[in-house]
């Protein structure tokens, strides 16, 4: 059996700056997040980083304390190298940098999205889902296939999430989940554009008619209640596709919007008549989290996958699909 190696991960892609502990056993060692909050509006980068600045001597000593370890027990250290917003991403990434040079620790560069499936599989037991991974900035449905998580379908423009959570800060009751919760206290229902496309998906128009609805009057429960109905049923749409076309038996909810409770009761009602199982990640792990950076660390650790300090750029567009994913198939694992 292969010695246990621990993995610290850095996740610092958008709001949250995230200190992860892992084993490569998968135990759970330390999850400590801090989030920044714009006093109006969305996330400002630049603002969001300084925030990152300022919490991150105190998030690394914070994350040892509660895994009860030394610095020196670090076998790896992570960070999230995109998708994400440049300012954030390189204080997430010198970071890393500096700590790895320090310790002498390899370094290990991960992929956003693929940390959120990774997280979902560990915490859930989902062992080859369809993912559908929707959060502020990414919406997209994956399955693995061939070394790779394949994209089968994805937003054309803005991600769900966004999508809701501008909408709710346009009309003044603020992100998700206000939106979904105001949505409980809609009658009616009106017609807003349902934009599928193939397997793809389109929200800024839905997003440009649902304000519209609110100018002329309509009352903000239907209206939010429409807007939530149109995004989930679309969402809906494009994972039963996936799932017929890849024949699988799992379906798996990760990212921030994975909280959903109305989304999550459709889906179960469309997995029902596939024969499939739903598995959603825990909300702990659904929002940006350093755990998610630190296990997926973990596993390209012990899949040789890490990099040299001068090769550690960050990628504000980086794909899932652009990763390779060696740890699939240790010990004939799927």
């Amino acid at each position: 059996m292969a010695e246990e190696k621990i993995v610290l991960g850095i996740e610092s892609t958008a709001h949250t700056l995230g200190f992860g502990i892992v084993s490569t056993t998968g135990k759970i060692l330390a999850n400590v997040n801090y989030v920044y909050k714009p006093k109006e509006g969305g996330i400002h980068p630049r603002e969001a980083a300084q925030h990152h600045s300022m919490h991150a001597a105190r998030g690394v000593m914070e994350a040892l304390r509660r895994a009860g370890i030394s610095p020196e027990r670090i076998d790896g250290v992570a960070f999230s190298a995109g998708p994400g917003m440049g300012p954030c991403l390189r204080v997430g990434a010198t970071l890393a940098r500096a700590l790895a040079l320090k310790l002498n620790k390899p370094l290990l560069a991960v992929n956003h999205g693929v940390a959120h499936i990774e997280i979902g599989r560990l915490v859930t037991g989902a062992r080859d889902p369809v993912v559908l991974y929707i959060a502020g900035g990414n919406t997209l449905i994956t399955a693995y296939l061939d070394g790779r998580y394949r994209i089968f379908g994805e937003t054309l423009d803005i991600a769900a999430g966004n999508c809701l959570d501008a909408f709710g800060i346009e009309a003044g009751i603020g992100p998700m989940p206000n939106p979904e919760v105001k949505a409980r206290e809609g009658r009616k229902i009106h017609p807003l554009p349902y934009r599928v496309k193939g397997m793809d998906v389109s929200f800024s128009g839905l997003l440009t008619a649902a304000l519209k609805l609110l100018k002329k009057g309509i009352r903000i429960e239907d209206v939010c209640l429409s807007i939530t109905e149109t995004v989930y049923s679309m969402l809906t749409e494009t994972l039963e596709r996936a799932l017929a076309f890849t024949e699988k038996k799992e379906i798996l909810l990760v990212g921030g919007l994975a909280r959903s409770i109305r989304l999550r009761q459709m889906i179960e009602a469309m997995a029902k008549l596939h024969d499939a199982k739903v598995y959603v990640v825990p909300p702990e792990y659904a929002g940006d989290n350093g755990a998610m950076i630190a296990w997926t660390g973990a596993l390209q650790l012990l899949s040789g996958l890490v990099i040299r300090v001068e090769e550690s750029v960050v990628k504000p567009k980086f794909r899932i699909d652009e990763v390779e994913v060696k740890w699939r198939n240790l010990n004939g694992s799927k």
